[in-house]
C-alpha cells in the first residue's frame, strides 16, 4: 500500500513539472493576450464576440505589438475602460463612441486600422535601425571588438621598453 502512495507522489511531481514546463512554453509563445503565433510567423489577432460561440477576426501582423495593439482595440470597444488590456497607456477614448453599440464590422475595422498602422511603424522603425547599421558597416564607424582570447604580439608589449 505504501508502494502505491509513493507512486502517486511521483506522478503527481511529474505532472507538475510538466505542467510548469507547458505553462513557460506558452508564455514564449503568447507573449500578449488575444495573439497567436502562426507556422510560418505571422501574428494574429481574433477576439470572441461576447455571449455568443462568434469571433471577430482581427488580422494578420508581422509582429506580436501590432497583433496585441489590435486586440486591445476591440477589447475595449466591446468590454469598456474596464477590459484587461495589453497596452492600457495606448488605449484614446473617443467622444461620442459606444462600444456597446458598435458592430462586430466596425470594431473590426478600428482595429485593423491600429494593428496595420503600429506594424507599419514597427517595420519602418526595424528597416530604418537596419540601413543605420549597414552604413555604420560601410563607413568603417562600427567598434570593432578584439578578441579576448589571442594572446598579445610582443612588439605591442609593454615589457620592451
Amino acid at each position: 500500500m505504501e508502494e502505491a502512495g509513493e507512486y502517486c507522489s511521483s506522478t503527481s511531481t511529474t505532472r507538475s513539472t510538466t505542467e510548469k514546463r507547458k505553462q513557460r512554453q506558452h508564455q514564449r509563445e503568447k507573449p500578449y493576450r488575444g495573439i497567436r503565433m502562426r507556422k510560418w510567423g505571422k501574428w494574429v489577432a481574433e477576439i470572441r464576440e461576447p455571449n455568443k460561440r462568434s469571433r471577430i477576426w482581427l488580422g494578420s501582423y508581422s509582429s506580436p505589438v501590432a497583433a496585441a495593439r489590435a486586440y486591445d482595440t476591440a477589447v475595449f470597444y466591446l468590454r469598456g475602460p474596464s477590459a484587461r488590456l495589453n497596452f492600457p497607456e495606448f488605449i484614446v477614448e473617443e467622444d461620442g463612441v459606444d462600444g456597446n453599440d458598435m458592430s462586430a464590422a466596425s470594431i473590426r475595422k478600428k482595429a485593423t486600422e491600429v494593428g496595420a498602422r503600429v506594424d507599419a511603424l514597427e517595420s519602418a522603425l526595424q528597416h530604418h535601425a537596419a540601413a543605420v547599421e549597414a552604413e555604420e558597416n560601410r563607413s568603417g564607424r562600427a567598434s570593432v571588438k578584439p578578441d579576448l582570447n589571442e594572446y598579445p604580439d610582443p612588439e605591442n608589449s609593454d615589457d620592451d621598453d
